[in-house]
């Protein structure tokens, strides 16, 4: 199922345009994400990182790049956007093939130390609540004291009017940068479809079928419920453009 190097440079480059449609300034997002890792590993080392539904190694890449230092490790269950980041961005991490959530999920990692951050960018949102309730406490397991968790997503309010307000500023926030030019979600992975070099790859993400449950779209305060339950200290936002935030739990 190997790649070429050029294969995965031009499908990571047209990920990377696709999925500015769906986060609000997903680049100063990622600088937050990073500025956050940064504060709490300034003494570490050699600061242990899990990016978590890695994709093909976006965020890694960044997380790299700003701390040479760190050793990070990132997850995720589709075999196509894996190939993509082992190839494209083979430097940035160790490549974990693993479900998050599932029946042992964070044996599948080998960490072999406790966490100084865990780190996710629109990916957990496709856990279920009862999902993602284990998911938070097997993760306050895994990190170090004053660890964090940075959860950068797109979070709902509670109040309808205020949802639809939120949501409305962020769309033109993404209009205003001429994000919607580019192509969509179906329109990257059709495209995908029709090119051989993925067709092993393709065949493996079919065969394993989507992922079995419905995530929730959950409110920030719902998060942070969550959160201080499954053992975390303090969890609160520290960046927010309209419904797209970036939150932190401090374990």
């Amino acid at each position: 199922m190997g790649l070429s190097m050029a294969a995965a440079e031009s499908w990571v480059r047209r990920w990377e345009r696709q999925q500015q449609r769906y986060a609000v300034d997903r680049e100063e997002r990622f600088t937050v994400i990073a500025d956050v890792v940064e504060e709490v590993a300034r003494d570490r080392p050699r600061p242990h990182v899990l990016d978590l539904g890695c994709g093909p190694g976006s965020l890694a890449a960044r997380l790299s790049a700003r701390i040479p230092r760190a050793e990070i490790v990132a997850v995720d269950m589709d075999p196509l956007l894996l190939e993509l980041a082992r190839t494209h961005h083979a430097d940035a991490a160790r490549y974990v093939d693993a479900e998050i959530g599932a029946e042992g999920w964070t044996e599948a990692l080998a960490l072999g130390r406790h966490l100084d951050a865990a780190v996710s960018t629109t990916a957990l949102h496709y856990l279920s609540e009862h999902t993602l309730r284990r998911t938070y406490e097997k993760l306050a397991e895994l990190l170090r004291p004053g660890g964090v968790l940075i959860n950068a997503d797109h979070f709902p309010q509670r109040a309808s009017g205020h949802a639809r307000i939120t949501a409305h500023v962020g769309r033109c926030r993404a209009e205003r940068q001429r994000v919607f030019v580019h192509e969509d979600w179906d329109s990257w992975w059709a495209a995908a479809a029709r090119d051989p070099e993925l067709a092993d790859l393709l065949a493996e993400r079919a065969r394993r079928g989507p992922i079995t449950e419905a995530g929730e779209e959950l409110p920030p305060s719902r998060h942070t419920e969550l959160l201080h339950a499954a053992g975390f200290q303090h969890a609160a936002p520290v960046w927010q453009f309209g419904n797209s935030h970036v939150l932190v739990a401090i374990r």
